[in-house]
């Protein structure tokens, strides 16, 4: 089942002395339980176009569809709304909020969507568990490893259960050690609950692990090959 489409997709910036032509006439399509991996060099556009699927860049051009839903036709309210529902993001910078503990960080986006308390609660706990931090609930950021900081913000991203994650480039901070055991957590729930990941990213360590390369340069589909 088809949950990105991506067609003609477009992204020149502007407001240059030269225009930018970042992305160059994309067509892509996801499909539900992809562990996919945009790739390239920077400056290739793979990070501009993780953004234009999440909505946080809009398009010159072209058109984003999610399970049908032309995002790019969203007023700046609905695609809000949009990505709170249907969206979750990982950063490089972890974006964690510093004054919140862990749960209180994995909660935020649930309580935004209106969870139901014991339901939050039963979903934080399940979901730190499963990125192996059940036992640092009650541990602010300042007290977590970059390693560990990252595993929370994997957790915020999938609590409320998302359509899909996008992570721009989740490991470009931390060592091969945390790298390893973030990409294994990932691994292990795109299969075990068929979370659709999609990542940019030149870490090699990624590249290896997707089960989709999909390289990029001068903002063109250089290659898109699916691994056996």
């Amino acid at each position: 089942m088809s949950v990105i489409k991506v067609s003609n997709l477009t992204k020149t910036y502007t407001d240059t002395e030269v225009p930018v032509h970042a992305v160059n006439g994309i067509d892509l399509t996801f499909e539900k339980g992809e562990f996919a991996a945009i790739v390239g060099p920077s400056g290739s556009g793979k990070t501009t176009i993780l953004n234009m699927i999440g909505g946080l860049e809009k398009s010159t051009s072209g058109t984003v569809e999610v399970h049908g839903q032309d995002i790019s036709e969203l007023s700046s309210g609905k695609l809000i709304d949009f990505r709170l529902n249907n969206i979750g993001f990982v950063f490089q910078a972890y974006n964690l909020i510093p004054v919140l503990t862990a749960k209180e960080n994995v909660e935020f986006i649930m309580q935004l969507q209106n969870w139901e308390k014991t339901k939050m609660n039963e979903r934080t706990f399940a979901i730190l568990e499963s990125v192996g931090l059940g036992n640092r609930v009650n541990s602010k950021p300042n007290q977590l490893s970059g390693g560990q900081q990252q595993r929370v913000a994997v957790a915020r991203a999938l609590a409320s259960k998302p359509q899909f994650i996008l992570a721009d480039e989740p490991t470009a901070n931390l060592d091969s050690k945390s790298t390893n055991q973030l990409l294994d957590i990932m691994e292990k729930l795109n299969k075990e609950e068929n979370i659709t990941f999609i990542f940019s990213t030149h870490d090699q360590r990624v590249v290896d692990k997707a089960h989709r390369v999909i390289k990029v340069d001068d903002g063109k589909v250089v290659s898109d090959e699916v691994k056996n």
